[in-house]
């Protein structure tokens, strides 16, 4: 199996961005926050995959400032930019009060880097799912001005690999079973399920000073029970197709979730950061 499991133009997956949105961009913006974001700033948000982080960056920067936003597929961006017959395409945002906001298409790994150098360079959930993610990373660490700031966050599905901490009885037991599953089918996909704990050490490797990491833990949550439901509506076909679970199962599970009966829970979003030499 290859590509990525969770295709941007399905209806599931904009369920996903909603929940991620809910779930984490609490944390995500008060780091950004603490690493001086300021109007002027140029930020690449990368493997955007929604508009809440795109949108809070724009309104931050200002006018004065420039907010790349790339991804291998935009549909996220409501068709504002397609595919040209070279790779990239670019469009204007008209409903960021106008700040400079650009849409591209664009492969963090296997594209060239964006020309010019940005203050920030933010990416989440992106690199756990790029097979060629030290290139990424790379190329992102690389596009930091110098006294720029780089800011990585990534899941860590093998630091806590359950969906249901608290099990009590079949409803737990099963839930686990499914989330087991999933980690099987994106660990088929390429996904390094214990990349999120490796990020302090890769951008100190990669030079950057005043590394810093934290962890965001969500645990009976609201948005974890939409996440859980769009994300088995994504992966139903391919439980079933391989042997995991039963369409049986997969509905005794979903009701579970509708009737509220479990406190689940998300692996760690690990979020590291570090700041280019100047």
């Amino acid at each position: 199996m290859t590509g990525y499991l969770f295709p941007n133009r399905s209806s599931a997956a904009a369920e996903r961005f909603a929940a991620f949105t809910e779930l984490f961009d609490p944390s995500t913006f008060a780091h950004i926050d603490a690493l001086g974001l300021a109007p002027g700033w140029r930020c690449w948000e990368v493997g955007a995959g929604g508009t809440s982080v795109v949108q809070w960056l724009a309104g931050r920067v200002g006018p004065g400032g420039h907010v790349l936003a790339t991804d291998i597929d935009v549909t996220w961006a409501g068709g504002a930019a397609a595919a040209e017959a070279g790779g990239a395409a670019a469009a204007r945002d008209d409903a960021d009060a106008g700040s400079q906001v650009e849409v591209r298409v664009h492969d963090a790994a296997l594209d060239p880097p964006p020309e010019g150098e940005f203050d920030l360079v933010h990416a989440r959930l992106v690199l756990v799912h790029v097979p060629e993610r030290e290139k990424a990373l790379a190329n992102m660490v690389g596009a930091v001005r110098p006294g720029g700031w780089i800011l990585v966050e990534d899941a860590d599905p093998a630091l806590q690999p359950l969906s249901v901490l608290d099990v009590r009885g079949p409803e737990g037991e099963l839930a686990n079973k499914l989330r087991s599953g999933f980690r099987e089918l994106m660990a088929g996909r390429g996904v390094d399920l214990a990349y999120g704990r490796t990020l302090p050490r890769l951008l100190r490797q990669s030079g950057l000073l005043d590394v810093r990491a934290d962890a965001a833990f969500p645990l009976a949550h609201p948005a974890c029970a939409r996440l859980e439901r769009a994300t088995i509506a994504l992966i139903a076909d391919q439980l079933t197709g391989n042997g995991i679970a039963t369409e049986e199962e997969i509905e005794r599970h979903l009701g579970n979730v509708a009737a509220g009966r479990l406190d689940l829970a998300q692996p760690p979003m690990i979020a590291a950061w570090g700041r280019r030499p100047s």
